[in-house]
């Protein structure tokens, strides 16, 4: 079984990983991990913007679904076969979650709930004033560099949205729900 997960910054992705890892014995793949690995190698500082322009950058030389391509390659090394690959940022990393027998999931908040959860997470790229939070997410929402994120659209994309404005415990009876509808 293979989930991607899409969403908005600070809606709860990452917690919804944790929960589908530590719970129902799903592997961890980061689009994130993947990317930073490439902005060590540069020698770059792991920023929000460093993050989406190597991102982009990558999606551009090696192709607009190279940083899934990889996780996928990852899972087949590992031989796993519950396997969650989280923040899937480009229409063609969701398409080729698809074309693999993926499913997509995205999950969603207010932004405001979002700019107090990714304040409170405190990780190096989240230091950032509400509105340029604001910018940023616009931004990734809809690139305009054909290379760059387009989460509104991948999020259409989605077989399941969560809207995440809720307690933890709430997000993970919604993960449930969203598990027993596909019969994972």
């Amino acid at each position: 079984m293979l989930i991607g997960i899409t969403g908005t910054d600070g809606a709860g992705k990452g917690s919804a990983v944790e929960y589908l890892v530590s719970k129902k014995g799903f592997a961890h793949y980061s689009s994130r991990d993947l990317i930073t690995i490439e902005i060590n190698r540069l020698g770059l500082e792991a920023t929000r913007e460093n993050l989406r322009l190597t991102g982009n950058k990558m999606r551009k030389t090696e192709g607009a679904d190279a940083i899934v391509k990889c996780a996928l390659k990852k899972i087949e090394k590992d031989g796993t076969n519950k396997a969650v690959v989280e923040s899937i940022r480009a229409k063609k990393e969701a398409e080729t979650i698809k074309e693999a027998g993926g499913i997509l999931l995205a999950i969603d908040a207010d932004s405001e709930v979002r700019y107090k959860r990714i304040k409170g997470r405190g990780s190096s790229s989240d230091k950032i004033s509400f509105e340029d939070f604001l910018k940023q997410e616009e931004l990734e929402m809809n690139d305009p560099d054909p290379n760059g994120m387009q989460k509104a659209e991948v999020m259409k994309m989605a077989d399941y949205t969560i809207m995440n404005n809720q307690p933890l415990a709430k997000l993970y009876a919604s993960v449930d729900e969203f598990l027993k509808l596909y019969k994972i």
